[in-house]
């Protein structure tokens, strides 16, 4: 039989119902209803388990994204201790972004054939002894090599995370969990900053990654989780199907369009901030307070209203803000005659918008792009999640390369938009 016709209602005429059973019932991983929505007659031991898989999960990809915001402060001291370049110190960060973004592919088929219990285990080991090295190592090529080390485990644990998320149910109910783990991502973005520059040094930022690592392995141990399973066709050829399934496909470039967009505009705003409108590195780090409650209101937005509109709503919804928000820029940067305050407090309005969206158009084209492979939940959130990456590397790779606002300002919109295009043909269908 034909992996199409296993997988998908559109060739087998399943009734929703069937597939619900059909899906609840596959052998290897929890018995979770479908969508994540507690049935009446669910134990109370399956919803203990199911809100503890989510804390684990949380702390997971909190700990994961800390790894790179409670280093940032240490950078100057890096670059001092070391008797290294600044461009040296900063490659320790873009490393550990390289490290945890190419191998997620693996990391999917890791957590499929292994379980996810020893796929997370292993990335959780590795991202531990990585760090545990680090608050002793004085080697500048060694940093290197374990910063990527590091960022090779914290990469596989956060994917995973979402792969046990997923695990628990998908459609609008896998949304809404996306979006809690969006507000633990989005908290270890300001938070992990805000702790590294209390810590003052970077052997305390790795001892703090280390202890939180170990409280993930332990939280790891205590959570259901999938067994592997045996399977016949291979880790490339299951890949290369999923990306045949446009349903699956669109709403996974809409949702690494968007997060280009973002990308693209974390790296030109510092510039903007502080070269066009006079900020000090300072009062630039007080604003990153700000766009992170945008972010957080994005994904409380989806935790609250993806029962009651659905993922495809939110998604377009966050990418009509975006584009929104996009278009609004170009006008901005074309009208002179607008004061500079008031062109400031327009500008930080706008970026705000465009973080709002997007952590609204993310979890739910994620959750709508995984739902449309059920038989192959691992493989389709790490493909997802490559795909995403994949697009918004390359759009900070030419981010560079943007230097007048109105140019950037377009391309952006451009981004956007796109992703709505994708967007409302995924809905229509």
């Amino acid at each position: 039989m034909a992996w199409w016709d296993d997988h998908r209602d559109q060739k087998t005429h399943r009734s929703p119902v069937s597939h619900l059973l059909a899906r609840v019932a596959r052998p290897g991983y929890p018995s979770v209803p479908s969508g994540g929505v507690t049935s009446t007659t669910e134990r109370p031991a399956t919803v203990r388990a199911g809100r503890a898989t989510m804390a684990v999960a949380c702390l997971i990809v909190f700990t994961a994204q800390m790894a790179t915001t409670i280093y940032l402060p240490s950078l100057p001291m890096i670059e001092r201790d070391f008797a290294v370049s600044r461009s040296f110190a900063a490659l320790s960060v873009s490393l550990f972004v390289v490290g945890a973004a190419a191998p997620v592919v693996l990391w999917g088929r890791a957590a499929d054939r292994l379980g996810r219990r020893a796929a997370m285990l292993a990335a959780l080991g590795l991202f531990v002894a990585s760090s545990a090295v680090l608050i002793v190592n004085i080697s500048p090529a060694w940093l290197l090599v374990l910063r990527s080390l590091q960022g090779i485990g914290a990469g596989g644990a956060a994917i995973i995370a979402r792969i046990v998320v997923r695990d628990l149910g998908d459609g609008d109910a896998l949304a809404k969990r996306l979006s809690v783990l969006s507000i633990a991502f989005v908290t270890a973005l300001g938070g992990g900053q805000f702790a590294g520059g209390l810590i003052g040094g970077w052997q305390g930022g790795f001892v703090v990654l280390t202890a939180a690592g170990v409280l993930c392995v332990l939280g790891t141990l205590t959570i259901p989780l999938g067994k592997g399973r045996s399977e016949k066709t291979g880790m490339v050829r299951i890949y290369l199907r999923i990306l045949t399934v446009p349903a699956f496909l669109r709403p996974t470039i809409a949702a690494g369009l968007g997060f280009a967009t973002i990308v693209l505009l974390q790296e030109v705003a510092p510039f903007v901030f502080q070269r066009h409108f006079g900020l000090s590195a300072d009062q630039y780090g007080v604003l990153g307070l700000l766009f992170g409650l945008a972010y957080f209101a994005g994904a409380l937005l989806v935790n609250r209203l993806a029962g009651r509109k659905g993922s495809p709503w939110l998604m377009r919804a966050g990418a009509l803000v975006m584009t929104g928000a996009g278009l609004l820029t170009i006008v901005l940067w074309l009208v002179p005659a607008i004061p500079l305050t008031a062109a400031f407090v327009t500008f930080v309005a706008l970026y705000c918008g465009t973080t709002f969206g997007q952590a609204a158009l993310f979890p739910s084209s994620m959750a709508v792009a995984v739902s449309e492979v059920p038989g192959h939940g691992a493989y389709a959130v790490a493909l997802c999640g490559f795909v995403a990456q994949s697009i918004a590397g390359i759009a900070a790779t030419f981010a560079v390369l943007l230097h007048e606002n109105v140019v950037w300002a377009s391309v952006a919109t451009v981004l956007s938009l796109s992703a709505f295009l994708l967007v409302r043909v995924s809905v229509r269908e």
